[in-house]
């Protein structure tokens, strides 16, 4: 759980875990898409390498992903712990793709 003040416009202002922070703060859940908005936005401000670390890691993900398909190693030869990471990203990278996905009024789906 994360606490987060809203302006009057209902943006995030500030964000904290700490539990009363003060009058004005709510709670919010660590994945609401407000929140991870607002600390990606001040990550991307306050380090520059950031959104160059994620593309990379995407492209290693993809990598990772093309020498498992063409058995060039294989998933069971990384630790659990990289295995239930990469597991994770790619649950999390294929409801983003599905989210972003919508039917149309004649069956056919369509990116928004």
């Amino acid at each position: 759980m994360a606490y987060v003040l809203r302006d009057d416009q209902g943006r995030i202002v500030a964000a904290s875990e700490e539990v009363n922070v003060g009058p004005g703060w709510q709670s919010i859940e660590q994945q609401h898409p407000d929140y991870v908005a607002y600390l990606e936005n001040n990550l991307k401000q306050h380090n520059p390498f950031r959104e160059s670390d994620i593309q990379l890691a995407r492209v290693l993900e993809d990598l990772i992903g093309i020498l498992i398909e063409r058995n060039l190693i294989q998933f069971t030869d990384f630790p659990s712990a990289a295995q239930k990471r990469l597991n994770d990203r790619q649950s999390m990278r294929s409801k983003n793709r599905l989210s972003m996905i919508v039917e149309d009024d004649k069956d056919f789906f369509r990116l928004k």
